[in-house]
């Protein structure tokens, strides 16, 4: 079969969703989400580390911010391996959920070290913190508003390829 016969008989994609689909599986895509999966459970298992050898108990709140940091590095680790055991493109379904991780782990962050800033520091070292927490919270939420955009973007390319068939 020839170059021409089999391009022709096979779907053509319109440029714009193969481009867009392209960049969802390439290398530098996979090796982002590979970068991001080893800094979680590499953080997550260094903080494991440093709590476990800890010579004595250590105190609650020490516990519990382990604990947390624990958590969200296993999330991002979580979070890497679910992407890069897809076979198929996700249309920025891992943005989205990413940029929601993002979000709840920046407020979580912003509100604890808040709340400890406003126990032990001054007034105005605990406004400082709420506001750079916020800040980030913002920048979370902005990446988040743009996640979903695109992936209705490209939901809305794929439905107009699906209804476009005969």
């Amino acid at each position: 079969m020839s170059d021409h016969q089999s391009s022709a008989d096979r779907r053509d994609v319109p440029e714009e969703l193969e481009r867009a689909l392209a960049a969802e599986v390439s290398l530098g895509a996979r090796m982002r989400h590979t970068a991001v999966g080893l800094a979680g459970g590499c953080g997550a298992a260094l903080v494991g580390l440093l709590w476990a050898t800890e010579p004595g108990p250590l105190p609650v709140r020490t516990q519990a911010a382990f604990a947390g940091l624990i958590a969200i590095g296993l999330a991002w680790a979580v979070f890497a391996g679910w992407v890069l055991t897809r076979r198929r493109p996700l249309y920025a379904r891992d943005r989205v959920l990413g940029a929601r991780l993002a979000l709840a782990a920046t407020a979580a962050t912003g509100a604890a070290g808040t709340v400890l800033a406003a126990l032990r520091a001054s007034a105005a070292a605990a406004l400082t913190t709420a506001f750079v927490g916020a800040a980030f919270a913002a920048a979370a939420g902005y990446a988040l508003a743009r996640a979903h955009s695109r992936r209705r973007a490209l939901l809305r390319l794929h439905d107009a390829f699906r209804h476009e068939d005969p």
